[in-house]
């Protein structure tokens, strides 16, 4: 993985412990739209998680495959990821 580890590492820890928290309160039974914010904020910290993994392997992996192979799968791999985050 070409990402910074710590960083993405850090994103992956804290939608964790949001998770746990959300379990939390559901087994509470908290407020439904205090629940429903967390979900939202645990997705968004994915989805940047996800976003910077993702902008390493086209900065890396798919810049050095497409160098010494124009015909490389990964840039369709890559496009077919990004094709998944916009649904």
């Amino acid at each position: 993985m070409k990402a910074k580890k710590g960083n993405v590492t850090h994103k992956l820890k804290i939608a964790k412990g949001q998770l746990d928290g959300i379990l939390q309160m559901i087994e509470e039974d908290r407020y439904c739209v205090d629940i429903s914010n967390q979900l939202l904020a645990t997705q968004a910290l994915l989805k940047s998680a996800n976003q910077q993994i993702l902008q390493a392997h086209i900065r890396n992996c798919v810049r050095e495959a497409l160098q010494t192979d124009p015909e490389n799968p990964k840039l369709e791999e890559a496009l077919q990821l990004l094709e998944k985050m916009v649904q």
